[in-house]
């Protein structure tokens, strides 16, 4: 496994950069990265941006916002926060989130914190959350990368974040800032990120083992550049269009949050879209592409869904179920 060496603190670059390492550079083999943001919130791959973020907080304070190749929820990153990124080959087809933390913890026992991997993909510490976990999948090769709170402006995460009531009462706490903690409040010695960055790098060397680091060269910055600018800065990326809709359809399941947006005309789908904080090991876009042009009826989605084509894009609900979250599971 090679580190990839990047200072750049720039949100659209790095995740351009997570992009080309991942689709374009499987010459390098397994890598490893660790990088920092300035203030941004980077949404999941499969949000809705509008319904997750406080756009005037934002817009107000200077704060990016950036959408990701992976699902899961929306997060806030700033120079108090420091993520690591694994790209490695993965045979098994399970959305495994708890093999890529290891070294986190082993880092932190070495600094006299305890933490533990909980939930579906979070690090704790006595309960409260600092660090949020999610992949992206392409046949057999993964992208994990996760977020380490170490020293952040919570008051920022929680003003950018609008975080859905129905999960705030989930978690049974009142607000973000009950649920989650920095690093920093559990030290007992003084530690700097620096410090932190240091021991995790090693932590990693010693669990997966690190062959030697891996410095960009000029052609790679072009690449990613250009992927930064012509995706990631994009306001079709960022943002996409929502649809207009005369049928929302929302639901909260123990693996995540699904909204289902429909423009039902003359019972016929026009157009559909899926947004939702949950993990999916297939582009839910296509899921949305075939159920357009069907009959909002119970039988047509149950033959766009047939030979278990769900579980390419939600492994964890059965097809009586997501007919019950469509609206169909009573229709003809």
């Amino acid at each position: 496994m090679l580190y990839v060496k990047n200072d750049s603190c720039d949100p659209y670059f790095n995740l351009a950069l997570e992009e080309y390492l991942f689709m374009q550079r499987q010459d390098l083999g397994p890598l490893f990265m660790l990088w920092q943001d300035i203030p941004v919130v980077v949404v999941g791959r499969n949000q809705n941006t509008r319904e997750e973020i406080n756009m005037e907080f934002t817009r107000e304070k200077g704060i990016a916002v950036v959408r990701r190749l992976s699902g899961g929820g929306a997060v806030y990153h700033d120079l108090g926060n420091l993520n690591f990124t694994f790209i490695l080959e993965q045979a098994e087809r399970e959305l495994d989130f708890a093999r890529y933390t290891v070294p986190v913890i082993k880092a932190l026992e070495r600094m006299g914190i305890t933490a533990s991997f909980t939930g579906r993909n979070d690090l704790t510490i006595d309960g409260r959350k600092f660090s949020g976990n999610a992949q992206f999948r392409q046949r057999e090769r993964v992208l994990h990368h996760g977020t380490l709170l170490f020293e952040v402006n919570l008051e920022n995460m929680e003003q950018a974040l609008a975080v859905a009531e129905d999960k705030i009462s989930s978690h049974g706490v009142k607000s973000v800032r009950s649920r989650v903690s920095n690093i920093v409040e559990h030290l007992t010695v003084p530690f700097s990120l620096q410090q932190f960055k240091d021991l995790l790098r090693e932590m990693v060397g010693e669990y997966y083992g690190l062959d030697g680091e891996y410095e960009l060269k000029p052609d790679d910055i072009r690449a990613v550049e250009k992927l930064r600018l012509e995706k990631y800065c994009s306001w079709e990326w960022n943002y996409g269009h929502s649809p207009a809709y005369n049928i929302k359809r929302s639901r909260r399941f123990d693996w995540g949050k699904v909204d289902i947006y429909l423009e039902v005309q003359e019972g016929v789908i026009k157009e559909a879209r899926i947004f939702g904080d949950f993990f999916s090991p297939g582009d839910i876009d296509e899921l949305c592409r075939s159920l357009s042009g069907r009959p909002y009826r119970r039988e047509a989605i149950s033959r766009c869904l047939a030979g278990n084509r769900l579980k390419q894009y939600f492994p964890f609900i059965s097809e009586e179920d997501f007919m019950g979250l469509i609206g169909v599971r009573h229709l003809p």
